[in-house]
């Protein structure tokens, strides 16, 4: 068994190739496998570091040899500090356990509930634009998707009467997820009881969020009839009701971690693939054309249902496109060998760390022609069906796939369906939107983008699109 390293970027004597990855990481890992191989080794400080950039070997690290890694330490600790010991977090038989009582939550049947939701906040959404208006779509989407998770998560309408417990619960959240952002900017995580002025924010944030699920989960406790409390209609109440083998039930502390990630994977994720669809649209007319065509031909003006997603393969099919090229979840957690493992003809030491990377996958020429350009006709069914299982992951893969990844994907088709039946949107500023690699890859400092009216629109082909 080989035992000597990969090839990669030397960087410098202490700090490795920190800086460059930091510079700008997606890029950074996608020009490295390009130049260096399937395999790619390098050192971020004192963290040996290996890329995988083949299907094959991320195969081996998600499916084959999954059980030889575990969640890496660095993400375990910022992570951890505000999504606590979920799914996203947690490892080994807790997370198998966690994830089987979680797993009812998300049976198509429960899910396929939430589509009307769906559809009515996003009419609610548009009922706040004027036909000409300049409005951060980045914004209007993520506040577009906070509505849908606080009320499909535990049954609260930011709108109407419980709005102050929905914009409490995303107010922490988005606290908790800045100063973790900046966590990873800096390589490390302080201790929570360092007075610094992040800590006293993820701490006030953290003690906001714990009160008010606390508040909800009591609520439902005290209305429970025989222990059994009532199934509202919410992912909550599933995941309250949820056994496990020797008939045992979450406790609260779970039921919070679980809430808590699941509120942030299905807030920003969403939200963040919406605002890149609506880019990418804007700058390609015929793209845009050829969705109004459909949606015009199988819903003639009426809203859409869930009925109606299987005769809307091209809303679909963009959707996976704009994903392809802007992936929210950009880079997995980080993996740490707990042994040594040999992949791709190498060792990998017990302590390394492994990335996998959707962008990267997404990126390289050898599985997408073009890999730069947003062309959706890459994901008919038989074209996607011929790509190398783990090419295409926007949800990662293995026992680890996104536990919310057909909720996702239903809950994008009917906001773009919804939305673009009304409106089209055109970019409104001449500066260039670069993505930030945060937790999630967003748009750096937001989309400004002029909402305009259908009826009322300029052509499609028109330069004006993109004024």
């Amino acid at each position: 068994m080989a035992v000597k390293r990969p090839s990669g970027p030397q960087g410098s004597l202490i700090l490795g190739s920190a800086n460059q990855f930091r510079d700008d990481e997606p890029n950074f890992l996608l020009e490295s496998v390009k130049k260096y191989g399937d395999l790619v080794y390098f050192r971020l400080a004192n963290m040996h570091t290996y890329l995988v950039g083949h299907p094959d070997l991320v195969r081996e690290v998600l499916v084959t040899q999954g059980d030889k890694f575990e969640k890496a330490r660095l993400d375990k600790q910022i992570l951890g500090k505000f999504l606590g010991n979920g799914l996203l977090t947690s490892d080994g038989d807790f997370h198998k356990r966690q994830r089987r009582l979680a797993q009812p939550a998300f049976h198509s049947k429960r899910i396929q509930n939430y589509a009307e939701v769906m559809v009515d906040y996003a009419n609610k959404i548009m009922a706040g634009w004027k036909d000409g208006a300049v409005v951060d779509i980045t914004e209007e989407m993520m506040h577009l998707t906070m509505l849908i998770v606080s009320k499909t998560l535990f049954d609260a309408d930011a709108i109407t009467g419980s709005g102050d417990t929905a914009v409490a619960i995303a107010n922490a959240m988005h606290d908790l997820q800045a100063v973790s952002n900046r966590d990873y900017q800096r390589g490390f995580s302080l201790p929570s009881w360092v007075p610094t002025a992040d800590n006293r924010l993820r701490n006030k944030a953290a003690a906001q969020f714990n009160q008010v699920m606390d508040q909800i989960i009591v609520g439902r406790r005290q209305t429970a009839v025989n222990g059994q409390v009532e199934d509202t209609g919410d992912l909550l109440s599933m995941l309250m009701l949820s056994v496990d083998e020797e008939g045992e039930f979450m406790n609260d502390r779970q039921l919070r971690d679980e809430v808590a990630t699941l509120f942030a994977a299905g807030h920003e994720t969403t939200s963040n693939a919406l605002s890149w669809t609506w880019f990418l649209l804007a700058q390609h007319p015929d793209v845009e054309a050829a969705l109004h065509e459909e949606l015009d031909r199988v819903l003639a003006g009426r809203q859409p249902t869930l009925a109606d997603l299987p005769n809307l393969p091209y809303s679909l099919q963009i959707i996976k496109e704009a994903m392809r090229l802007y992936p929210p979840a950009w880079i997995l957690n980080g993996r740490t060998a707990l042994t040594d493992v040999a992949i791709g003809g190498y060792t990998i030491p017990k302590g390394s760390t492994v990335f996998v990377s959707p962008y990267v996958m997404h990126r390289l020429p050898q599985y997408f022609d073009e890999p730069d350009a947003f062309k959706p006709e890459r994901f008919t069914p038989e074209i996607e069906k011929s790509l190398p299982k783990f090419a295409y992951m926007p949800f990662g893969g293995g026992t680890r796939v996104c536990i919310g990844n057909a909720f996702a994907m239903m809950e994008a088709q009917l906001l773009l369906a919804t939305i673009a039946q009304t409106y089209r949107l055109a970019v409104a500023q001449s500066e260039p939107v670069p993505y930030k690699a945060q937790i999630t890859l967003i748009p750096e400092n937001g989309i400004q983008m002029r909402v305009v009216m259908r009826e009322t629109a300029v052509s499609p082909t028109s330069e004006l699109a993109f004024a």
